[in-house]
This record gives structure tokens, C-alpha cells and sequence, in this order.
């Protein structure tokens, strides 16, 4: 198995969100799906809200169309779970949706996944996978929902973990996996045209959260074929990386709590509006951040080639860091509020 198998996917995908994003963006503005600014965001006047629309589209076009053959059952659950959350968010951004029926429709969503057979499998008690499966799909989901706070942001940290994972596939030949990560990869970059500062169409909700949802399936099905003590450092890969919405959605949640407010109402505490309180522009905050999730991919990818001994220390090295960081930005994020 070779990548360029897997190249016209990812080319498809690309070509179909370059394609379809203006269309979705004449679509919005003529169904009034549109996002309206508030004190809460970062720009000033009505942005269209279907480019999940376009990104939804690219893909399936491109893996129904284009990719190898493989397990139909698992496709078939996947494509259907990405299907049910595209409708959920379509509501959510056209008219609204109270976040505890938001999260019970991603939960739909990982049901559907476990029936399928998709589910970790880290515990011997098999209901132990399933409830885990179940917090890893809706968390992932959620957390790139979160990352969709700036112009080209929750598209390119796609984009650089959807190639990550379809690197480690194609070497571990996982068929499924690699023309769903090259699909992923394609349509995000395609999209991202249209969506990187200064954005003229957003993805909305019906964006981010197929988005999540494919990475969290991503991370699941990405089988290393290794000996069962070398599991306990392979399951860190894909935690690693995802470690940016993850340590995002981290540190908002704390925070919010902290502050006793809702962890799902919005505001301007995510890590990119904290690192645009130090100085940066829009548009690097975006750009660091697309170098700090390239950087936890290639640790990812050492990750998967590392002895028990030397993953370890990667491991705990990557808490340590990930420890300061959120110390750093919450103690800036406390003196900004007091300031």
C-alpha cells in the first residue's frame, strides 16, 4: 500500500470544497443562515454558515467516488453518523439548539459508531470500551466545535491532524482510515481557502462538529500492529495528535467553571483570543497555533515508533509542558479580567 493510492481522495476532496463553498455561501445568505456579530466574536458583519455544507459534501463525494474498497458495515456507519450530525448542525445554525440536545445528538452519533463495531478497545469489559468510545466521540466532538472561535482556525488544525493520521495509515495499512484521513485533509484545505483570515464564509456548526467526529473515528481506528506492551504508549498517539483541542477544550472548560459559568456558553477565553491578548494578530495566533498542532504530530509520530521506556518520557515531557502552558495562559487570562 502505497500514498498515492490514496491521492486522488484527497485531491477530489479538495477539488469538491473548492468547488462547492461559493455555492453554500450564496446558499446562506439566501436562507438568512448567517452569523451575526456580537461582543463575543471576532468579526463585524454578517458571515455566511453552511460551509460545513461544502466540507460535508466534498467528502463523501470523494470516498464514495474515489477511494479503494473496504469494510462497507464501518463506511456505511461512519458516513451515517457524519450524515445525522451535518442535520444537527444545519438546525443549530439555522435556528439555535440548547447544547444538552446538541450533545445527545452526538451521542447519536457514537452509537451508531459502537453497533458498527468502531469502539476503543483499551478495557477487558467490553461495556468499559463502549462508555469510553462514547466520551472520546462526543468530547472530540465538542472540542473542535470550540476551535471553530477564529477565521481558518478549526479547518487547518484538520487539515494538519487529518495528515498526520493519514501518514501513520498508509503505513500501517489501514485502508479505511487512509482515504478517510486523505479525504478529511482535502476537503479542509479546499475549504480553508475561502475560510482563512479574512474568512468570507464560516463553517458553522454543521462544519465542526462532522469535523470532530471524523477525527474522534480516526483516532479509534488507527490500529498499530504492535505487541500488547507497546499498546500503552500507541494509544497516546492519537491523544498527542489531537492534544490541541484537547488542551483547549481543557482549559475554556476550567476556566468557565472557575468563573461559575456555563462550560458550553461562549466567549472570547479559548487559546487563540488568549495569545491575541499578548500581542499577536488574528492571524498568527492562528498560524502558532497551526505550528503547535504540526509539532504534536510529529511527536505523534515518534510516539509510534518509540520503545515503552523512551514513550514514556515523551509522555510525561508533553504533561509537563502542556501543564505550564495552561498555567501560563490562565494566570494572563486572570491579570487581562483584573486589568
Amino acid at each position: 500500500m502505497h500514498m498515492t493510492e490514496f491521492f486522488p481522495v484527497m485531491i477530489a476532496g479538495f477539488a469538491a470544497a473548492v468547488g462547492f463553498t461559493p455555492i453554500t455561501r450564496r446558499l446562506a445568505f439566501h436562507w438568512g443562515v448567517l452569523d451575526q456579530p456580537s461582543n463575543r466574536k471576532v468579526h463585524h458583519t454578517p458571515k455566511p454558515l453552511l460551509g460545513g455544507m461544502a466540507i460535508y459534501g466534498a467528502l463523501v463525494l470523494a470516498l464514495v467516488f474515489f477511494s479503494p474498497p473496504f469494510y462497507l458495515v464501518e463506511f456505511g456507519a461512519i458516513i451515517a453518523g457524519a450524515t445525522w450530525l451535518a442535520l444537527v448542525g444545519f438546525v443549530d445554525d439555522r435556528d439555535g439548539m440548547k447544547p444538552l440536545i446538541k450533545m445527545s445528538g452526538q451521542a447519536i452519533a457514537a452509537v451508531v459508531l459502537i453497533g458498527a463495531g468502531i469502539h476503543v478497545r483499551i478495557f477487558e469489559i467490553q461495556v468499559l470500551n463502549y462508555a469510553f468510545t462514547l466520551v472520546w466521540v462526543v468530547g472530540i466532538t465538542n472540542a473542535m466545535n470550540f476551535q471553530d472561535n477564529m477565521d481558518g482556525l478549526a479547518a487547518g488544525i484538520t487539515a494538519v491532524a487529518s495528515i498526520f493520521f493519514f501518514v501513520m495509515a498508509v503505513q500501517q495499512e489501514l485502508t479505511l482510515v487512509s482515504s478517510l484521513a486523505a479525504a478529511l485533509a482535502g476537503a479542509s484545505i479546499g475549504f480553508l481557502i475561502y475560510n482563512f483570515n479574512p474568512a468570507s464564509t464560516f463553517m458553522g456548526d454543521m462544519g465542526s462538529m462532522v469535523l470532530g467526529f471524523l477525527l474522534a473515528v480516526l483516532a479509534i481506528k488507527l490500529d498499530f500492529k504492535v505487541p500488547a506492551d507497546r499498546q500503552v504508549i500507541t494509544w497516546m498517539v492519537p491523544v498527542v495528535v489531537l492534544g490541541l483541542p484537547i488542551f483547549d477544550t481543557t482549559l475554556v472548560v476550567f476556566t468557565r467553571l472557575r468563573e461559575k459559568r456555563s462550560p458550553m456558553q461562549g466567549g472570547k477565553d479559548h487559546t487563540s483570543h488568549r495569545l491575541v491578548s499578548l500581542g499577536l494578530s488574528h492571524r498568527n495566533a492562528v498560524l502558532v497555533l497551526y505550528a503547535v498542532c504540526a509539532a504534536l504530530g510529529f511527536t505523534a509520530y515518534q510516539l509510534s515508533e518509540a520503545t515503552i521506556s523512551r514513550g514514556i518520557t515523551i509522555g510525561l515531557g508533553l504533561a509537563v509542558v502542556a501543564l505550564l502552558v495552561f498555567i501560563f495562559l490562565e494566570t494572563v487570562y486572570i491579570r487581562k479580567k483584573r486589568a
